[in-house]
């Protein structure tokens, strides 16, 4: 990352409170989770045992739900059907944070819902209910009544077009003559393919794909992308694109520069509704001041986070800061390691384990956690503290303090949590983590291991690192002192 990421957190912090406007095409996303163990007699299909289900609000209502996860204030105006998925999406809503909505509801239109079927991690299967019929001009005078109402308070204005009928085009265009009146930033999560019909926009979100149908020119790399993209912003009257392209990153242009962000995602679990998470974070970013360079940096990071977790997600403001500062926050207490642990076990991720008191980092406790880490998908590292190092080396040790011992270690790519103890021995770590490796050095014999039986009862495994000669912290102090 190019930014400075230290001042991007502090300036995250300031989305609290900002009040953000969103129009659009609210969804019911409905996951039924089961388990496959044999084929139908009936036809060559799985039979899914279900055995849990879960709603989640999507589209234009998952747009809203990462607005609350930043702690923005928001008014949210949209349209149901008058059936039993909108009276659900009626009370998901309602329990949202800092969110004043009003659901209009339009008789005999059915409310959108997304039902995916998901077994050992497998969607099988996704069925959608929904219209794309536009909704009726007197349901198109309220919104703009509660629009007109609304603008005045609030920082910037979203548009989730889903393409559902909540946005007519004559709505969409009196909403961004409006907003742009008002002096009001408009971003746009757009649909189909003639972007005509947002001309006058600030911002426009879409995927790689998109872009390809909207200006029906190729979008295989950097250069292409620009110029797509450019054609937009010279056809439409718009301020600047924002290109989502997956594990490519993010692509921001405008008629005069342009900057590609790669993907901040170390790993990708399910893509659903991180496209809702960019314009609501690059809305909430423009509504604090910041500029479109910083609201795409802010947005990528986000959009490293929903992705992944499984399902419709969010990204937190705390999380966001939390990946800015990454190198700072590796260093975290023994709770908050459990509950990443939890999301990386939920992946399928195995962890490791490896522990000391690494006074002064040298070549060979970069070889040992180089070797660590080649061994699982995961590694947090047990840090003897201050206290625990006084006790085992000497009143003269440790010669760095836990702050900066950890600090050293969290900027290492090997490592992916540190975890500091007071103990001697960090066998209560291990007692809560349960690693499914645990690594010390070669000069250890498996049976002098602490944690070794534990490990070993539950079917882990107990790795001797390969030391590099030479190499002592005890004889490095030695030696400075001569």
């Amino acid at each position: 990352m190019t930014v400075d990421a230290a001042n991007l957190a502090a300036q995250v912090q300031a989305l609290r409170g900002i009040r953000v406007l969103c129009l659009g095409d609210v969804m019911l996303d409905r996951y039924v989770y089961g388990e496959v163990s044999r084929v139908s007699p009936e036809a060559p299909i799985p039979v899914c045992r279900v055995t849990s289900e879960r709603a989640m609000l999507g589209g234009a209502g998952n747009v809203v739900h990462n607005l609350a996860a930043l702690g923005a204030d928001i008014e949210f105006i949209t349209v149901i059907g008058d059936d039993a998925a909108g009276a659900e999406v009626a009370g998901l809503i309602a329990d949202l944070n800092g969110t004043k909505a009003t659901v209009l509801t339009a008789p005999g239109r059915p409310t959108t819902v997304k039902s995916r079927y998901i077994a050992d991690g497998q969607q099988l299967l996704r069925a959608d209910r929904e219209t794309e019929v536009s909704i009726p001009p007197d349901l198109e005078e309220d919104i703009v009544t509660l629009f007109d109402q609304a603008i005045v308070s609030v920082g910037a204005v979203i548009m989730s077009d889903y393409g559902k009928g909540a946005l007519t085009t004559s709505l969409i265009g009196r909403i961004i003559a409006s907003a742009r009146a008002a002096d009001k930033p408009v971003v746009v999560d757009p649909k189909g393919s003639d972007y005509r019909i947002y001309r006058g926009a600030s911002t426009l979100t879409p995927n790689r794909r998109e872009l390809a149908e909207a200006t029906r020119m190729a979008v295989r790399n950097d250069e292409e992308i620009i110029s797509a993209a450019r054609q937009i912003i010279a056809h439409c009257a718009i301020d600047s694109v924002l290109v989502t392209r997956g594990s490519d990153g993010m692509t921001l242009v405008d008629t005069e520069n342009s900057r590609h962000l790669a993907a901040e995602a170390r790993e990708v679990f399910d893509v659903s509704g991180a496209g809702d998470t960019v314009v609501a974070v690059v809305a909430g970013a423009l509504a604090a001041g910041l500029d479109a360079g910083a609201a795409a940096c802010v947005a990528n990071v986000a959009a490293g986070i929903v992705v992944a977790k499984s399902g419709t997600a969010v990204a937190s403001a705390e999380e966001i800061v939390e990946t800015l500062r990454a190198d700072e926050l590796k260093s975290v207490e023994l709770p908050v390691a459990l509950d990443r642990l939890a999301t990386w076990r939920a992946q399928g991720m195995t962890i490791g384990f490896t522990n000391g008191c690494f006074d002064l980092i040298h070549p060979g406790h970069i070889s040992l956690l180089s070797q660590a880490r080649g061994a699982c998908d995961r590694l947090i590292v047990g840090l003897n503290s201050d206290i625990s190092t006084r006790r085992l080396k000497g009143n003269d040790r440790p010669v760095q303090s836990e702050a900066a011992r950890a600090a050293v270690l969290g900027s290492l790519a090997s490592v992916d949590l540190v975890v500091i103890f007071d103990d001697d021995t960090p066998i209560e770590i291990i007692e809560a983590l349960r690693p499914d490796v645990l690594v010390k050095g070669a000069d250890y014999h498996v049976d002098q291991v602490v944690g070794g039986d534990l490990v070993q009862s539950y079917g882990g495994r107990i790795l001797l690192a390969t030391l590099k000669p030479g190499h002592s912290t005890t004889a490095t102090i030695s030696r400075i002192g001569k």
